[in-house]
């Protein structure tokens, strides 16, 4: 056993224009839920309540997209998914389709340990959710004002907008030609990667991971994404325990968090070199990134795109909160 590590993220691909005051704000942030995690593993809490734990107050804060603050649909509504696995047995819940659940990652989790079900989504969810006592809210809580501008944006735009948070009027929030972003052969007018993810291994070597999200700005209803896809955007085992946000099409096209966990068991790679060649391997055209630890206590990550909101932090000491390589 190495001892415990924890990884957090916000989201993959950052405009490189973002302005520094954005910079810190997302800094703050993610440092905040690394300590919160770092505090509840040093008090023996389990990788899988670990994760649940940063989730939650990731989808609390408006500044990622996940939660309250998460991005809009093309009706101007908020529909959320997330998913959470324990590398034990792997067991995991995953629920898509959510308008009115204040913490989805904590529905995900009773999914797992209240249903005889994996995955459950809109109606079915939200039934679920009531039936289960959480907390619910009006779908207005999770609108926040900079998103409906942001929303009316990007309707009227023809070009990316990299991170969809940035101030409106700013000259540097959008490319200023046609997107050269495809999904599934189409181009996209807006691409808002913010996904959040928590992966922990404890000092058990217990692994876990979870990821919640609002997905794409200007989305269709209806749109599912990689964030509640098991061995997508989540995958956890005896080996490693992965979260990963971005291009959410092609992370389900490679199943990019189960590669991660694939390549170290049949390759007999170590984590991070695991990391390297799913993100090199793995993603085609496709721009995403990832976080991971090991059942060893090891951390890792690796992105091919422009930034990547992280932290992460292990029992020696070691910590780290970045956006760029």
């Amino acid at each position: 056993m190495g001892g415990w590590a924890i990884a957090v993220h916000g989201g993959a691909g950052v405009d490189p224009n973002l302005p520094m005051e954005r910079q810190e704000q997302a800094k703050q942030l993610l440092t905040r839920c690394l300590n919160l995690g770092i505090s509840a593993l040093r008090s023996d809490l389990a990788a899988i309540d670990v994760v649940e734990l940063v989730v939650r107050e990731l989808e609390t804060d408006p500044f990622f997209n996940s939660g309250r603050g998460s991005a809009l649909t093309a009706k101007g509504t908020v529909e959320m998914e997330a998913s959470i696995m324990d590398g034990p047995k792997r067991r995991c819940g995953a629920v898509s389709g959510l308008t009115t659940v204040k913490n989805p990652v904590s529905l995900a989790r009773l999914v797992m340990d209240k249903s005889p079900h994996s995955y459950l989504a809109f109606s079915g969810a939200e039934d679920f959710a009531r039936q289960q006592g959480v907390e619910l809210v009006d779908n207005e809580y999770f609108i926040t004002e900079e998103n409906v501008g942001m929303l009316k944006l990007a309707k009227e735009a023809n070009t990316i907008l990299f991170d969809y948070r940035i101030p409106l009027g700013s000259e540097s929030c959008s490319a200023g030609v046609e997107s050269p972003l495809h999904m599934n052969g189409l181009p996209i007018s807006v691409y808002a990667p913010e996904t959040v993810g928590c992966v922990v291994v404890d000092n058990q070597g217990r692994c876990a991971a979870a990821t919640s999200t609002g997905g794409l700005m200007n989305k269709m209803t209806g749109r599912i994404g990689d964030s509640p896809l098991i061995g997508a955007g989540t995958y956890a085992c005896d080996l490693s325990g992965v979260s990963c946000t971005g291009e959410g099409e092609a992370i389900i096209r490679g199943t990019l968090a189960r590669e991660v966990a694939a390549v170290m068991e049949y390759k007999g790679l170590g984590l991070q070199d695991a990391v390297d060649f799913v993100i090199k391997e793995r993603l085609d055209d496709g721009k995403a990134g990832l976080i991971a630890v090991s059942s060893k206590g090891e951390v890792a990550y690796g992105f091919n795109c422009m930034g990547m909101f992280r932290g992460c932090a292990t029992e020696d000491g070691f910590m780290e909160v970045g956006i760029w390589e």
